[in-house]
């Protein structure tokens, strides 16, 4: 973007060094920061797990018993007559009152999820407070429309992912912050206004120290109004810098320079259950909605999940297993802990998928005991994006594909779906089977891992290789000797002369295991008789010629067939 030539002042203590937010109005652009705060916070954290508490009067709980206290009330509670700094005690004696001990670790994922609905409309975000942040809209007009737009457009988020927040629009951060903590839903000051629309908000807001508010208190100055009217020496005089600075603030005043934050790509949901579940059906509904929150902060920053890690904290108990069999896959866990890691083809968003995987891997293999704590991750990773057709469908669809893999790996195993691949060895046959990529992924890896290759120089290096089609396991024949040459095979029922013989070949290795293996191949092309060839279920697809690799393995004494060349 590129903006009008502005100048920089060049006179003061500061010589040429003027804000970010000066450059833009000595240019005559406007600017412009929205702040959005969260009220009650620490109560709104908490029913952010459980929105069913909305209904209901609820106060948090917070200190050491037996000296717990009320540390926060919603709007019902207090028509109740719920007080903060009540005793747990007494809060307990009202009847309609729903009591939650303050959770930590849920305002800490609510704070996280505040930066998501910033970083969802713009890239340039303060992490001012735990219960506020501050946005640039510089050229977000564009976009959202005006201001107001985006104001609506935060708020809209903020329900979206559980918060109900207020939003204030100024030009200027610090009067976007009190703005925004002085008044309920959307509030938009012009340029040149901010003395005027902070006029009427309590001094409060400006958090002065305990001994300023007092005094200000025993001056009889209640709001910003009243103190923006007091002279700006005589309060130098009495209440030091913090007055200056303070003033500064309730006339809207104030310039400071903007700090980012970095956006992060990880994300994570905690639940801490009252009472421990041990079946899957309960289960399946607390993770899904903890991927409905997961998935719809995914979807604020556009990205999706790249893979999942599930973490469960169990009860000590090992009685109330819910499957003692599986004891050999608990050993890979800390005790009391049940970890797995769900990582997907193709990033995803869809919670209701993401909750059929899951399910199919706690089926496969369920925690060994009740659980008391859940803890969901996703790492992010950027949207899948195809070129479709104009009339067909993408097929596979790798969504479906996804849970189709996972059901076949519930049945056969986990370590028994994937990609085969080969393993650094000179071992006859070995290979492993690793996470199946889709194409476009095989294609995106093999060129990070070697670099771009260009089309026409991959086009020239391609050449065409025989293959062979292995015999698994590999079929037990008997071979008859010439000098060391094999001249006459059978296998099968099959009978063939051999025509052409290229080997030995002698590979040997892994003395140190339990399965070294000592063995020599040979390459043979075998004509079979026209009689044997009819029941040969190989031969009978060729002609009666065939290219066959085969092996004498010396630790068993024995002759394969290990494979056909195609």
């Amino acid at each position: 973007m590129h903006y009008p030539a502005c100048t920089v002042r060049e006179e003061g203590p500061e010589k040429g060094e003027e804000s970010f937010q000066s450059l833009f109005l000595s240019a005559g652009l406007p600017m412009a920061f929205a702040s959005i705060f969260v009220p009650n916070f620490i109560l709104q954290a908490v029913v952010r797990a459980e929105p069913a508490l909305r209904e209901h009067a609820l106060a948090l709980i917070d200190g050491n018993p037996p000296l717990c206290s009320v540390v926060a009330i919603n709007e019902k509670a207090a028509q109740s007559g719920i007080e903060l700094g009540m005793t747990k005690m007494n809060a307990a004696q009202f009847a309609s009152l729903e009591m939650r001990p303050r959770s930590r670790p849920q305002e800490k994922i609510a704070h996280a999820v505040l930066l998501d609905i910033g970083w969802s409309v713009s890239p340039r975000i303060e992490d001012t407070a735990q219960d506020a942040i501050v946005l640039d809209l510089s050229g977000l007009t564009h976009l959202f429309g005006a201001e107001k737009d985006i104001g609506a457009h935060l708020v809209q988020r903020s329900c979206e992912c559980g918060l109900l927040s207020n939003v204030a629009i100024a030009s200027n951060v610090d009067t976007a912050l009190i703005a925004a903590r002085g008044f309920k839903g959307i509030t938009v000051i012009p340029l040149g206004q901010e003395s005027k629309s902070l006029g009427d908000l309590p001094v409060g807001v400006l958090f002065p120290s305990a001994e300023t508010a007092e005094t200000l208190s025993r001056w009889g100055v209640r709001t910003c109004a009243a103190f923006a009217g007091l002279p700006v020496l005589q309060l130098s005089e009495r209440l030091g810098q913090e007055g200056v600075r303070l003033h500064a603030l309730a006339r809207g005043a104030t310039s400071r320079s903007f700090a980012i934050a970095e956006p992060g790509h990880f994300f994570e949901e905690e639940m801490e259950l009252d009472d421990a579940v041990e079946e899957l059906d309960p289960l399946s509904f607390l993770l899904g909605r903890l991927l409905d929150q997961l998935c719809v902060r995914l979807a604020a920053r556009s990205l999706a999940a790249a893979s999942l890690r599930v973490r469960f904290e169990l009860q000590p108990a090992f009685e109330n297993a819910l499957d003692v069999r599986k004891e050999m896959f608990r050993r890979i866990d800390p005790p009391g802990v049940y970890e797995r890691e769900l990582r997907l083809s193709v990033p995803a968003r869809d919670s209701k998928m993401l909750l059929k995987l899951l399910r199919l891997r706690l089926q496969s293999n369920p925690p060994g005991a009740p659980i008391h704590k859940i803890v969901l991750a996703a790492e992010s990773a950027r949207p899948r994006s195809t070129q479709g057709g104009l009339f067909l469908p993408s097929f596979p669809d790798p969504e479906k594909l996804e849970l189709t893999i996972a059901r076949i790996a519930n049945v056969v195993g986990e370590g028994n779906v994937g990609s085969p691949s080969l393993v650094d060895t000179w071992r006859p046959g070995e290979f492993q089977m690793r996470r199946f990529l889709t194409p476009m992924e095989s294609a995106e890896a093999a060129s990070s891992d070697s670099g771009a290759i260009h089309p026409r120089r991959q086009r020239d290096n391609f050449k065409a290789r025989a293959s062979v089609r292995f015999f698994r396991p590999p079929v037990p024949a008997t071979l008859e000797l010439n000098a060391g040459c094999p001249t006459r095979v059978f296998f099968q029922g099959l009978r063939g002369e051999v025509l052409a013989a290229s080997g030995p070949w002698r590979t040997s290795g892994d003395w140190w295991r339990d399965d070294p293996w000592q063995q020599d191949e040979w390459d043979l092309e075998i004509h079979f008789h026209s009689s044997s060839a009819a029941r040969d279920p190989v031969a009978a697809l060729r002609a009666d010629c065939g290219l066959y690799r085969f092996y004498y393995d010396a630790l068993r004494g024995s002759w394969f067939v290990r494979g056909i060349y195609d």
